[in-house]
């Protein structure tokens, strides 16, 4: 490699990664969900590149269902949930019970 194209690499190396917003993303989602523009048409007016629409099109159909559940989730979920932390708080119960005890008898 000759040393301009040293100088080059190291300067592309420095170059930051963009971030982009939630909102921005979820405005370049649905446009393209809508199908009004391709996606390379909407990539080259935002500077993206195509893949990159394209994925934010695909997790955006993917979630959408998200935004209309109800706050409190699964009922099913909600109640194994509460039957596993039921059970964790009769594990620590017993197992606090026992350290007591072991306590008391060490004379601690």
């Amino acid at each position: 490699m000759s040393l301009e194209g040293a100088r080059k690499h190291r300067k592309m190396a420095k170059r930051k990664r963009r971030t982009f917003s939630p909102a921005f993303k979820a405005k370049v989602g649905l446009q393209a969900l809508h199908n009004l523009k391709t996606v390379s048409e909407i990539a080259s007016e935002n500077e993206l590149h195509p893949n990159q629409v394209s994925q934010w099109k695909k997790e955006l159909g993917e979630r959408l269902p998200e935004v209309f559940e109800k706050p409190g989730g699964n009922p099913d979920d909600r109640d194994e949930l509460i039957r596993e932390l039921y059970a964790k708080i009769g594990q620590l119960t017993v197992e606090l019970e026992w350290l007591q005890k072991k306590a008391k008898a060490l004379g601690l």
